[in-house]
């Protein structure tokens, strides 16, 4: 059986860790420094950091804070936000990355998926997709979630895999932040045409959430960011429950 992950979320703006609802209405929580480590220490899988401005700003991503996360953990950190060429790739993974996350990017150049594979490996270049449901359509959004680009999702994910990411994130705007379940409805959709490991990401409120999500049988991994960063459900607690749920977990 494939040991599922659990993958905390650093969504970082200004220095700090934000969290909002629908990717709006963002409130500050914490130091990304503190909770790296704290994530470090409690088993997680892997952890993301994610600079959420850098693409709607215009600008590079702020290598400063994540160098001081890198040197906090000792398990793969996936880096994302304002990744529109290789050379960004270069810089992040320069600073501890192991994986790099595309978003807006590879929507405005999508020749960038491919460049980055052959340079640095499939298993390096993880595509983001920020999708939210536009008229009974899945519609891909760029900015962190500020402009539908028009694009299907499914159609976006099968040409991402096709063109060598090595994993599929997949961000529901619809239901990010509400706590009240990932969308299993897009995630059995965006499975049904992939077969790169797919991270669920939105959503998630108790323990009971990721049951559920692992019970759909291309899902790799369940990214969640403020049910862990306020302490609302602990990773170590969460992985003994999904054990005991018969889910393979590494504890």
């Amino acid at each position: 059986m494939i040991t599922k992950r659990i993958i905390p979320c650093l969504d970082v703006r200004n220095g700090r860790v934000v969290k909002g609802t629908n990717f709006t209405a963002l409130r500050d929580l914490a130091d990304p420094v503190e909770l790296a480590r704290r994530y470090n220490a409690d088993g997680a899988d892997e952890l993301v950091f994610y600079d959420i401005t850098a693409s709607a700003e215009g600008r590079a991503l702020f290598t400063d804070i994540l160098e001081r996360v890198a040197r906090q953990v000792f398990i793969p950190l996936t880096v994302g936000g304002g990744i529109n060429a290789l050379d960004d790739f270069a810089r992040v993974l320069g600073c501890g990355a192991d994986k790099v996350s595309v978003n807006s990017g590879a929507l405005k150049n999508p020749d960038l998926i491919d460049a980055a594979a052959r340079r640095y490996g499939s298993q390096c270049v993880v595509l983001s997709m920020d999708v939210k449901r536009v008229n009974g359509s899945y519609h891909v959004f760029a900015k962190g979630g500020r402009e539908d680009t028009g694009r299907d999702a499914l159609a976006w994910a099968a040409e991402g895999a096709e063109r060598g990411a090595g994993e599929l994130v997949v961000n529901s705007i619809d239901t990010d932040g509400v706590r009240q379940g990932f969308d299993l409805e897009l995630l059995d959709a965006v499975c049904a045409r992939v077969r790169l490991p797919v991270i669920a990401s939105g959503g998630a409120g108790c323990k009971e959430h990721f049951a559920q999500l692992f019970a759909h049988p291309g899902v790799d991994a369940g990214l969640a960011a403020g049910i862990f960063h306020t302490g609302l459900l602990p990773i170590p607690a969460l992985k003994a429950y999904l054990r005991g749920q018969g889910v393979e977990m590494r504890l």
